[in-house]
C-alpha cells in the first residue's frame, strides 16, 4: 500500500498542519479523527487495515487529516465565540487548502477523471464530516457518519451566534430552502449510523433528529441503528466502515 506523510504550512491557520494519504488511486475519501485525536488515529485504530482491500485494489484513496479541537470545540481557555471563530479558520483551511489538493491529486491519480469526495468520521469525526458535507456540498457526493452529534449543543450548550448557527446542521437545515443545496443533498449518498449500546445516547438522539429532518426535507438517506451491544468504540466502527464503504464503491 502506498502511504505518504505530509506537513504543510496553512496560510489560514498560520501553523503547520499534518495529514497522511493511503493508496494510489480510486474514490477520494477524507476522514476526521475523534475528539482531540490526530491524523494518524484512523490508521492506529485499524480502519486503514479494515479498508485495505479497497485501497490496494485502487478503488479507494484516503486522506486522514488533523483537527484543532484543543483550540476550538474542546478548548478550556477560550470563550465560545473565540472557539468558533478559530473553527472558521479551520473551515477555510479544509475547504481552500486541503480539499483543492485532494481533488487535484485524485484527478491525476485516476487518469484525469475528476471525482467528488466521500467524507467520513466517527464520533467527533462524524460531526465534522456531516458539518462539512451539509455546508459545502459542491465537493462531496457521499457522507458516512458513524456515532455522531449534529448540532453544537454538545460543545456550546444553548449559546448561539450567527457563526455557531452555520456550524450546527440541526439548527440551520430546518430553515434551508435553497434548491441548490437541497438538490445537492438529494443527489448525494447520505449514510448515518449509530449503535444502541454504551455511550451512544446523545448520538442516538441527534441521529434520530437528523433522520426526521431529512425525511421532512425529502432528502434520501440511509439511517441505521445497530444493536444494543454496539458501543461507542473502534471495534464496531471498523465493522461499520467496511460494510458501508464496500456498498458505496
Amino acid at each position: 500500500m502506498r502511504i505518504s506523510y505530509h506537513k504543510e504550512y496553512s496560510r489560514h491557520l498560520h501553523r503547520d498542519m499534518e495529514y497522511k494519504v493511503y493508496g494510489h488511486a480510486g474514490k477520494p475519501m477524507l476522514v476526521f479523527p475523534t475528539s482531540l485525536g490526530r491524523f494518524y488515529q484512523y490508521e492506529d485504530s485499524g480502519m486503514i487495515q479494515t479498508l485495505s482491500e479497497f485501497i490496494n485494489a485502487g478503488k479507494l484513496q484516503i486522506w486522514a487529516c488533523d483537527t484543532l479541537d484543543e483550540e476550538t470545540f474542546f478548548s478550556g481557555h477560550w470563550n465560545h465565540e473565540d472557539k468558533v471563530q478559530r473553527h472558521e479558520q479551520y473551515d477555510k483551511y479544509i475547504m481552500q487548502e486541503l480539499i483543492p489538493g485532494i481533488l487535484r491529486s485524485s484527478k491525476e491519480n485516476n487518469g484525469g477523471s475528476g471525482q467528488k469526495i466521500l467524507i467520513s468520521g466517527c464520533s467527533m469525526g462524524a460531526y465534522y464530516s456531516a458539518s462539512f458535507f451539509f455546508r459545502h456540498p459542491h465537493v462531496f457526493d457521499t457522507l458516512i457518519a458513524l456515532s455522531g452529534v449534529y448540532s453544537t449543543y454538545y460543545f456550546f450548550g444553548d449559546y448561539m451566534s450567527e457563526t455557531v448557527y452555520l456550524n450546527s446542521p440541526l439548527h440551520y437545515l430546518p430553515n434551508l430552502t435553497d434548491d441548490y443545496y437541497l438538490n445537492a443533498y438529494r443527489s448525494s449518498r447520505i449514510i448515518l449510523c449509530a449503535g444502541q449500546g454504551a455511550y451512544e445516547d446523545e448520538m442516538l438522539h441527534e441521529t434520530r433528529l437528523l433522520q426526521d429532518l431529512l425525511q421532512r426535507k425529502a432528502i434520501p438517506a440511509q439511517i441505521d441503528y445497530w444493536g444494543h451491544d454496539v458501543d461507542h468504540d473502534w471495534p464496531w466502527w471498523n465493522k461499520q466502515i467496511h460494510y458501508y464503504v464496500g456498498g458505496c464503491l
